[in-house]
């Protein structure tokens, strides 16, 4: 029986990219070291750390005047960097507010800059991406933060809010490497790993230059961007196979064409679901505007909350894994990020369809 993992993260892996991990486990193309065991100071990693810079710099177009980091700490220690580097003596920084993680970053915002809450959707449980022109922006804030995809609502931009000289700041955790983007409409990309890149661990920044060294005073030297830029992100020891295990996935992208391909895939995929929930006469729901729908994680509920769990278990038995919902919402949510194969999402479509049937 297949086995379909739909875990909102740790995610889903290429089953190409485990099986070329468990091949090079304890001998590294004939190093007889395993990547865990390399010192992140030999030939043997740095050609490793090398590569997967390269490789997600062609995917995703970045510029040369742009610095990429494999930090660690994930997006929480993020949303503490971002306003200790990116204030610059400005009196306030700009926040969207569209779901659990946009709210998180705007607490932990608070506690070293002032907040400007631009806009938020609480007024429909965070359902709905706020139309641009109703968004209360400062035009001298130090940045503008937002959230594409919000992982737990399942709600995602599928527009770049235009900032003008204000840097803009995305939280890509949940859709990075999922549908083309332009990096130079921004001013910082991070996003934490376990979703659509690798193994948790590992946190990629992308910033660009001009936006680093001036950090706030008394700033810890591990939350200066300068620190890693400088030291290529190797000033102390880097999370080494979790980056292994990403430029594995870069490989794995280019291989099955890039992030173009990966976003046309991920449309189909997105859309047989939404249509399964649609077409159901109501016995599942989908909370969110249809325009904002994400096609990464989607959430949904039955019409009987009390056939939630006979759900999940036969869930279970067909191998349809991690369908539960986020414990502060309920219901479902189906997270099928880039390693989501197509055949996945039918199977889940499927069981769908005849639970409804069963159960109507």
């Amino acid at each position: 029986m297949a086995i379909y993992n739909f875990s909102a993260g740790p995610a889903v892996l290429p089953k190409e990219v485990l099986l070329q991990a468990q091949a090079e486990l304890a001998d590294w193309h004939g190093s007889g070291m395993s990547v865990m065991e390399m010192s992140h100071r030999g030939k043997e990693y740095m050609g490793i750390h090398a590569q997967a810079e390269a490789d997600l710099r062609e995917l995703m177009g970045i510029p040369a005047n742009y610095k990429l980091l494999f930090l660690q700490g994930g997006a929480h220690l993020q949303f503490s960097m971002i306003p200790l580097n990116l204030m610059r003596d400005k009196a306030s920084a700009d926040y969207i507010y569209t779901g659990e993680w946009s709210k998180k970053a705007i607490g932990e915002a608070k506690k070293f800059c002032a907040v400007n809450v631009a806009i938020d959707n609480k007024d429909k449980n965070c359902s709905y991406v706020p139309a641009f022109d109703t968004w209360k922006c400062d035009p001298n804030a130090a940045y503008l933060h937002y959230t594409p995809n919000e992982t737990i609502g399942g709600v995602e931009f599928n527009w770049i809010p235009e900032t003008g000289d204000v840097p803009l700041v995305a939280d890509m955790s949940s859709n990075i490497l999922s549908r083309e983007i332009d990096v130079s409409k921004f001013g910082l990309i991070y996003a934490g790993a376990q979703k659509n890149i690798g193994p948790a661990g590992l946190t990629l920044v992308i910033v660009r230059e001009d936006l680093i060294g001036q950090v706030a005073a008394g700033t810890p030297t591990m939350l200066d961007y300068k620190t890693h830029a400088d030291g290529e992100s190797m000033y102390n020891t880097p999370p080494t196979f979790a980056i292994y295990m990403a430029g594995l996935v870069f490989q794995w992208l280019k291989k099955n064409g890039g992030i173009a391909a990966m976003e046309k895939t991920n449309i189909a995929k997105s859309q047989l679901l939404y249509d399964a929930i649609d077409s159901s006469n109501g016995f599942y729901n989908c909370p969110v505007n249809k325009a904002d729908r994400s096609r990464m994680n989607v959430p949904f509920t039955l019409k009987d909350a009390a056939l939630d769990g006979e759900f999940l278990k036969q869930a279970d038995a067909r191998g349809l894994l991690q369908l539960k919902g986020h414990r502060s919402v309920g219901g479902m949510r189906a997270s099928i990020y880039n390693a989501m194969p197509l055949e996945g999402v039918q199977a889940l479509v499927g069981f769908m369809n005849e639970f409804a049937s069963s159960n109507s």
